[in-house]
């Protein structure tokens, strides 16, 4: 049972500027070297290494070595859920003065970006929204894919959802757009949308960022598989 504090040392892990930096720069789905996420949050490679022990002992990251490199990532994804929700609690305070950089970076996040290993920010919403209006995903007492769902994502990724799957992750989820603050897809079929979107380069990566902007191809791609056009991409 958990007390009350395994429950303060599990918001203790986050009451740190760095140590929550570090988990949002994770929420993009990829793996870090050390060296990457110091330079990401502005701190000492020794600091950065410090707060990474911290967090891979008290169970958000977990590590794996590579030759010289130790790469981290988030431990599964209930830890994105937790931080998605956690985010969506908070008010998201005003770019610094002056900061185009920091402008820039904010709106490309609420256009499109990875929630751990599914869609968000205006573009998964906008996915989502399109899956419900015709008939592809039932959205009445949580999320659940109907069977005209099922053979349309069968025949857009190329796997079948009737297969057995492992673990306890849901086929389909509601997860809680903290931009948006409404549900885009998540779970199981969440992410292989997004692994095909990617992919295909529907969609390509910003930087080093979990922002996410819709090419020309993706602009197709969503007209012919959902007849929808989204305005997400952007301006040139």
């Amino acid at each position: 049972m958990t007390t009350a504090a395994d429950l303060a040392g599990l918001a203790a892990l986050l009451a740190d500027e760095t140590r929550a930096g570090i988990c949002l720069a994770l929420l993009d789905g990829r793996s870090w070297t050390a060296g990457e996420l110091a330079a990401h949050t502005g701190v000492a490679p020794s600091t950065a290494t410090a707060h990474l022990h911290r967090l891979v002992a008290g169970g958000l990251l977990v590590e794996r070595r590579q030759g010289r490199h130790r790469y981290v990532q988030l431990a599964d994804a209930s830890v994105a859920q937790l931080l998605e929700d956690l985010a969506t609690r908070t008010e998201p305070g005003p770019a610094r003065t002056g900061s185009l950089r920091a402008v820039t970076a904010s709106a490309a996040l609420r256009r499109g970006r990875t929630c751990y290993d599914h869609l968000a920010g205006r573009l998964g919403v906008a996915v989502t929204d399109a899956m419900s209006g015709r008939g592809l995903l039932e959205r009445g007492s949580g999320f659940a894919l109907t069977p005209a769902g099922l053979a349309w994502l069968a025949d857009l990724v190329g796997w079948d959802p009737a297969q057995p799957r492992p673990g306890r992750r849901p086929l389909a989820r509601g997860c809680l757009d903290w931009t948006e603050r409404r549900e885009h897809l998540g779970g199981l079929a969440g992410a292989k949308l997004c692994e095909t979107f990617l992919d295909n380069r529907w969609v390509v990566r910003i930087g080093s960022g979990r922002a996410v902007r819709l090419t020309t191809a993706g602009h197709a791609a969503l007209r012919d598989h959902l007849g929808i056009t989204v305005t997400c991409s952007p301006p040139r």
